[in-house]
């Protein structure tokens, strides 16, 4: 084993534990809970690794990173997110290798998506996400819209040709109400999710928490959580 595979097992070991404590604690089972590794910045060989050591959902958050590593990767048993804010100018590649993007906030990109995904003859999932950071019909600093343009949205995407409607995202705000605050960040994207949930009962994927607050995601009832610096490490060019 090389000295990056045993770095990576070892890493991917220590957020085993976390994930199944987590569950554990607040009486759930691991398999309810999804891994994402996050990938960006990191090389094709690593996804490899990390396709080897049984992960099987990563994500990318720039275009211009993610498609020749998709395309390199082509040949694994990978799930590909898209995470990252995304303009409609990059949509018609993204929609050639992602399964999911997670980042959907506004109508013209609902628009767009559905363009790309039936050129592409692919069903693409969906996932809103919401800014807990922005009034109710405002945005997020980091992309998202507020809880009030939720239900809209929801039903644009449930009715696009080519989308398909898979829950709720969030990323933990650093400003408003909530900063600080991940877990009860957390619980009340779930409560979104409940609502959301009675309009279109499949769309029960609910992303949240990362490296640094994964356990609170957890005990707020994430299905997928989104580690990428715990795995791979600190950044290049980072920090």
């Amino acid at each position: 084993m090389t000295d990056r595979k045993s770095q990576l097992a070892a890493n991917l070991a220590e957020v085993e534990e976390r994930i199944a404590a987590a569950c554990a604690a607040a009486g759930r089972k691991r398999e309810e809970v999804t891994l994402i590794v996050v990938t960006k910045t990191y090389p094709a060989s690593d996804v490899r690794i990390l396709s080897e050591l049984g992960v099987r959902h990563v994500a990318e958050n720039r275009d211009q990173d993610a498609a020749p590593k998709a395309a390199d990767c082509s040949d694994l048993p990978l799930t590909w997110h898209f995470v990252g804010q995304l303009q409609t100018n990059k949509v018609r590649s993204v929609v050639s290798y992602a399964d999911v993007v997670q980042s959907v906030d506004r109508p013209k990109l609902v628009t767009a998506l559905s363009t790309g995904a039936v050129r592409a003859e692919r069903e693409l999932g969906c996932l809103i996400q919401v800014a807990l950071d922005a009034e109710e019909n405002g945005r997020g600093e980091r992309g998202g819209l507020g809880p009030g343009g939720i239900e809209e949205l929801a039903g644009l995407v449930a009715e696009a040709p080519g989308l398909r409607l898979d829950g709720l995202m969030t990323v933990a705000p650093l400003t408003g109400p909530y900063a600080g605050r991940q877990q009860a960040a957390f619980e009340r994207l779930m409560e979104f999710s409940t609502l959301m949930r009675a309009a279109h009962p499949a769309a029960n994927m609910v992303s949240a928490g990362m490296s640094a607050d994964l356990e609170q995601a957890v005990a707020a009832g994430a299905t997928h959580v989104r580690v990428g610096t715990a795995v791979l490490g600190v950044r290049p060019g980072l920090g």
